[in-house]
């Protein structure tokens, strides 16, 4: 299959892609999505055997405005509506009771809720709405492999595998929405993003919690990211909590390096084993995903480091992340 790349004047192609049953991903603000009509059962099983992505992993459905979401989800109470109304269009996504028959097992793992996003890109937008139908919106990469946050990204690690991909460019966040849990009595964050629990709770006027918790084998995870693998390169990650423990670390040529410059500057490797997440935490989380793709693409590295950072809610995304990707391994001598 040929992997066409689609620039904004080309919209109309990918809708009719996507019409046809196709797989088109397709740019948000945080990563590339990789999109499916959502009510076609058959397209949506594409999207899981494109990506080698477990079945039991429900999906998030992507809409362009509360309305569309209106025709899927059983109701909207009035905690989702104050936080659409302050945080959408936006890095967020809602998990909400599903309306029965509306959209396939496969999206949903069969359980009643759903997870519901609106992205801050209009590109998306428009194309949901020539569409008339939601799409769904996994990150457009190979299963456990790190988020893609490039057009390239997606060429490389589905080309062949899906029908195309719309440019709109790097992703401005670079990190997954954060996902919010509105089924329950208590809200609780599922999946952290740059969206803190914190400007959650602001907005809503009561406590919202953090998901701690581990799924089973046996249990279906309510939302993306809580189960299975996720943002790993081939080589094993380990991460760094304390800047000064890079001088602890017997550096070689095999070895990679992604931290902030002022850290960088002290190490002393080749450039091309290090990788800048540039000047500060919003840096890190922009970039954290390219520098695990760029040290995957190189052959002659065989062990990544990775900096950490403890900055409290602000950095619960970054570590979620980087926690995955090294399997909970932190650097300790």
């Amino acid at each position: 299959m040929e992997t066409k790349i689609f620039k904004k004047d080309q919209l109309d192609e990918a809708v009719d892609l996507l019409t046809k049953g196709e797989l088109v991903a397709f740019p948000t603000e945080t990563v590339y999505g990789l999109g499916a009509i959502a009510t076609k059962e058959k397209s949506v099983k594409g999207v899981y055997a494109a990506k080698g992505r477990p079945s039991d992993n429900p999906l998030i459905v992507t809409v362009s405005d509360e309305k569309t979401m209106e025709r899927y989800a059983k109701e909207v109470p009035e905690r989702a509506k104050k936080l659409i109304k302050h945080f959408w269009p936006g890095p967020l996504t809602l998990l909400l009771f599903v309306k029965p028959g509306t959209l396939p097992t496969a999206v949903t793992g069969g359980l009643d809720t759903v997870a519901f996003r609106c992205p801050d890109d209009q590109l998306t937008h428009d194309l949901i709405a020539k569409l008339g139908y939601p799409i769904v919106g996994p990150s457009a990469n190979t299963s456990t492999k790190p988020s893609p946050t490039t057009a390239e990204h997606v060429y490389h690690d589905l080309k062949g595998k899906i029908a195309g991909i719309i440019d709109d460019g790097p992703t401005r966040v670079g990190l997954e929405s954060t996902i919010i849990d509105l089924s329950v009595k208590t809200p609780i964050v599922l999946r952290p993003g740059e969206i803190t629990p914190e400007e959650l709770s602001k907005v809503l006027g009561e406590k919202v919690l953090i998901n701690t918790g581990k799924v089973s084998d046996k249990e279906v995870p309510k939302a993306p990211g809580m189960k299975y693998r996720h943002y790993a390169p081939s080589e094993p990650v380990t991460v760094v909590d304390n800047p000064a423990d890079f001088s602890k670390i017997d550096f070689n040529a095999k070895t990679g390096v992604a931290a902030l410059k002022s850290v960088l500057d002290k190490i002393d490797l080749p450039g091309e084993n290090k990788f800048d997440l540039g000047n500060n935490l919003v840096d890190a989380d922009h970039n954290l995903f390219g520098g695990l793709r760029y040290f995957d693409d190189k052959d002659d590295i065989e062990t990544i480091y990775v900096q950490g950072f403890d900055e409290g809610e602000e950095s619960l995304a970054y570590m979620n992340r980087l926690n995955k990707a090294a399997g909970g391994h932190h650097f300790n001598k």
